[in-house]
């Protein structure tokens, strides 16, 4: 029985996770605003979850409907196969949301149902009582426009959540934007890829995973590896299979840069707990002293915004030295996401192209600036 799965992503990246979950194999992908939606079994639950890279979260779709009173969202909530899922001793929890909806109290939604639940598995095991000893389940209810979603969470923390990066700076950019901004560039695995303002170097650490294929989520864990639908037997296979698919000769040549020492200590550490730190060299040094390091290089970076007050001139000045930076070398390409909306003047020239991101909750734009692609090698 073929099972509806939601990836959830930022707004901005449904064609990036679209394209993972086509390379992935997945069937019936449907493209939502903040959402992509497909059809799978118990096993692509795992494989969705150790491998999407840009992806928030992915759902065991349960069913959608009209609802416009709580006896519309009780009824049509208890119908569903909540057994299915949810197996006597499990133990679950209803979040929500509600967008321009009439029935707009999340929390009168979510106790409605979380009631309707209940009362479905009291009749499939006919019992009035549940242990709650067993698995976790997460439901979602999400209203739209009356339209209601009802889903399970089989990731648990998002999956920008990899488990390299222990610790984080301020404003850390989320592991799945840095790997989104690497796929929607020129770059490959056998081009010099740049970052001037790396932080804790999630940019370099994600190009260097997709270069040698590792499964983002190989070393979490997942809230699904203890239900008992899915079983552990499907992740254990799964993480062999992803184990073997590394490719450990592929060395990518990828810099990291920071003004910041305690930043580049803290990347250099995150980078050896990816299994990455011998392809990416880092160096603490202010964007103003860094020279290009070689032809037909991609920079991509996500710089300080100056969202601080007293930090804009500050922000100015190092925008006009990347600037300066790449009219060194016309072959390099040059991709940077800010929510400032003067960086192309700073920059000195006007981008090839600019899509709209959210970092967190801060609107960006992230700017494109292609160079020629490098000549092909004879």
């Amino acid at each position: 029985m073929s099972i509806q799965l939601i990836a959830t992503t930022t707004f901005g990246l449904e064609a990036v996770v679209k394209r993972e979950c086509q390379a992935l194999g997945f069937q019936n992908i449907k493209t939502f605003d903040g959402r992509v939606e497909f059809t799978g079994t118990e096993a692509d639950i795992v494989k969705a979850n150790l491998w999407l890279r840009c992806a928030g979260r992915v759902w065991v779709k349960m069913g959608s409907f009209t609802a416009v009173t709580f006896t519309e969202l009780f009824d049509q909530t208890k119908a569903l196969p909540w057994a299915d899922w949810i197996p006597e001793d499990g133990k679950f929890t209803v979040v929500g949301k509600s967008v321009k909806s009439t029935l707009f109290s999340v929390s009168d939604c979510q106790a409605i149902v979380k009631k309707a639940v209940v009362e479905k598995l009291k009749q499939t095991y006919r019992t009035d009582w549940f242990d709650e000893t067993g698995a976790s389940y997460t439901i979602q209810v999400g209203i739209l426009k009356d339209v209601v979603t009802l889903a399970i969470d089989t990731s648990g923390s998002g999956l920008h959540m990899r488990g390299y990066r222990a610790n984080a700076l301020d404003a850390p950019l989320k592991e799945s934007i840095a790997s989104a901004m690497v796929q929607l560039s020129y770059w490959r695995k056998d081009r010099i890829l740049l970052d001037p303002f790396c932080g804790s170097g999630t940019i370099p650490i994600e190009a260097a995973m997709l270069a040698r294929n590792i499964a983002p989520g190989l070393n979490r864990h997942f809230a699904s590896e203890e239900w008992e639908r899915v079983g552990k037997d499907l992740w254990k296979q799964a993480r062999k299979e992803a184990y073997q698919a590394i490719d450990y000769d592929c060395t990518p040549e990828l810099y990291g840069s920071d003004i910041d020492p305690a930043a580049i200590a803290l990347a250099k550490e995150n980078a050896e707990k990816a299994g990455v730190d011998d392809c990416i060299t880092f160096e603490a040094r202010p964007v103003q002293e860094i020279s290009l390091p070689g032809e037909y290089g991609v920079l991509i970076t996500n710089p300080p915004y100056g969202e601080r007050i007293g930090e804009l001139k500050e922000v100015e000045a190092m925008y006009r030295a990347l600037g300066a930076l790449m009219k060194t070398d016309s072959t390099w390409s040059t991709y940077a996401i800010t929510s400032m909306e003067t960086f192309e003047a700073l920059f000195g020239r006007k981008a090839d192209r600019k899509r709209k991101l959210f970092n967190g909750r801060i609107k960006t734009d992230y700017y494109q600036f292609e160079g020629p692609r490098p000549p092909k090698k004879g």
